[in-house]
C-alpha cells in the first residue's frame, strides 16, 4: 500500500451503490459544450504596505529594489491541480472496503486509484474551503476493467451528505444525493450515455452543481441536467472518487482537476 494522502478519518459503512439500476433516463445526445473554464489567480494578490502615519525627515535616495519575500502562500479556491507531487490540501477516506488492498498516490503528475479488493469506495477532498456553487473538470484514463465508478462531489457536508456524479466505463452514469441522516444512497438520475469512452480510454468530465441545477457533461456532450430540491444541500467541500465491485484491479489514473466558478 502506497498511500501519499493524508488521512483524517476512515468511515467504513455498509452501504449498497446501486450499479445494477436500469438505464432509466436513455441516452442524451444534445452536444450543449458547457460554459468555458474561468482561470482565476492562483495566488492571492500581495497587499501593499501602509504608509507611514509621519514623513520620514529624510528621503531616500533610492527607492527599496526588492519586495518582502516572506509573504506565505495561501491554497487556492479556483485552480487546477495537476498533481505534481505531494498534494498537501487533499485527503481520503473510504465509505467501504479495506484500506490495505489499494494504492492512492500521485507520481509523475498523475494521480491513481489501483484498488484490488471488492467493494471499495475511496473518495479524496480538497480540504481548504466549502463552495455552495462550483464546477469541476477532469481528465480520467481508465487503465483496469470497466465496472468502476468515477466519482465527482460537490456540497459534502459530514453532517447533511453530498451531491455525487458516477460514471463507469461500461457506458452508465448516476446523480446521487447521499443522505448523511440515513446514512444511504438515493439515485436523482440515471442512464447510459454513448458519449462515454468505453474500456481502456481517457474520458473528460465536468459536472455543475448551481443552486438547485445538477449537470453532467462527458467528452463536451451535456448528458443530463436536472433540478434538484428534495435534499437541497447548501454547500460543503468538493473532490473526487473511484470505486470497485466484484471485478479487479480497477486502475484509474486522473490527470488533472479543476475547480472553478459554474
Amino acid at each position: 500500500m502506497k498511500i501519499r494522502i493524508s488521512l483524517p478519518f476512515i468511515g467504513l459503512a455498509g452501504l449498497i451503490l446501486l450499479v445494477g439500476l436500469a438505464c432509466g433516463g436513455g441516452t442524451t445526445t444534445t452536444t450543449t459544450q458547457p460554459p468555458a473554464i474561468q482561470n482565476p489567480p492562483t495566488q492571492p494578490p500581495v497587499q501593499a504596505t501602509e504608509p507611514p502615519t509621519q514623513a520620514p525627515t529624510e528621503q531616500p535616495t533610492e527607492p527599496p529594489t526588492e519586495a518582502p519575500t516572506d509573504t506565505p502562500a495561501e491554497a487556492p479556491a479556483y485552480f487546477t491541480e495537476e498533481f505534481d507531487g505531494e498534494i498537501p490540501n487533499w485527503s481520503y477516506f473510504l465509505m467501504k472496503g479495506d484500506e490495505t488492498k489499494m494504492d492512492l498516490g500521485t507520481d509523475n503528475g498523475i494521480l491513481t486509484f489501483d484498488l484490488n479488493g471488492e467493494d471499495q469506495w475511496v473518495y479524496i477532498m480538497y480540504d481548504p474551503y466549502t463552495y455552495s456553487d462550483i464546477r469541476i473538470d477532469a481528465r480520467v484514463e481508465n487503465r483496469g476493467f470497466n465496472t468502476n465508478n468515477v466519482s465527482m462531489i460537490c456540497r459534502y457536508d459530514k453532517k447533511y451528505g453530498w451531491y455525487e456524479f458516477n460514471v463507469a466505463n461500461n457506458g452508465l452514469y448516476w446523480i446521487l444525493a447521499y443522505d448523511e441522516t440515513i446514512k444511504d444512497y438515493q439515485t436523482l438520475f440515471n442512464g447510459g450515455s454513448t458519449a462515454i469512452h468505453s474500456g481502456k480510454d481517457i474520458n473528460e468530465y465536468t459536472t455543475i452543481c448551481s443552486g438547485t441545477t445538477l449537470a453532467l457533461y462527458i467528452n463536451g456532450v451535456e448528458v443530463r441536467t436536472i433540478t434538484e430540491k428534495r435534499f437541497a444541500f447548501r454547500d460543503g467541500k468538493a473532490g473526487i472518487g473511484v470505486s470497485s465491485f466484484d471485478v479487479l484491479p480497477i486502475i484509474v489514473e486522473w490527470d488533472y482537476v479543476t475547480f472553478s466558478e459554474p
